[in-house]
């Protein structure tokens, strides 16, 4: 799918099974991107992988939302995952990853203080089975 380039500074130009490309440039492993146009890589590359460590470092940021793109489907975070989150009065909304690309991108658009925080699996398959 590919988007029109918006006018922030990490807009999601274009995404498939495992990437995502910001501003042109391909990414194939995890990444948080935030609104104000920073980028860091999410270190770890399977969910079952994931813990607070991950998740609670965006608190600092002191984002509106938080979106978690989960891969292929949608999983969700364990709340011990989150409470740093939750307990700093911050929203967290799971989805898959491409639904996470799109709406980070309209809630950018409109000018949101969010934090894409995208999981991107190797070798992962979309729903319809495609990579």
């Amino acid at each position: 799918m590919k988007f029109q380039p918006d006018q922030f500074g990490s807009a999601i130009t274009s995404y498939g099974p495992g990437w995502i490309a910001v501003a042109g440039e391909r990414i194939d492993r995890s990444v948080v991107l935030h609104s104000t146009g920073e980028r860091t890589d999410w270190r770890c590359s399977h969910f079952d992988e994931l813990t607070d460590a991950h998740f609670a470092p965006l608190a600092a940021h002191k984002p509106e939302l938080v979106v978690f793109g989960s891969g292929a489907a949608t999983r969700f975070p364990r709340p011990a995952w989150i409470r740093a989150l939750v307990e700093a009065g911050i929203g967290v909304e799971a989805m898959d990853t491409g639904a996470a690309c799109r709406t980070y991108n309209i809630l950018a658009g409109e000018g949101r203080r969010v934090i894409a925080a995208l999981l991107l699996e190797p070798g992962e398959e979309s729903q319809d089975g495609l990579k």
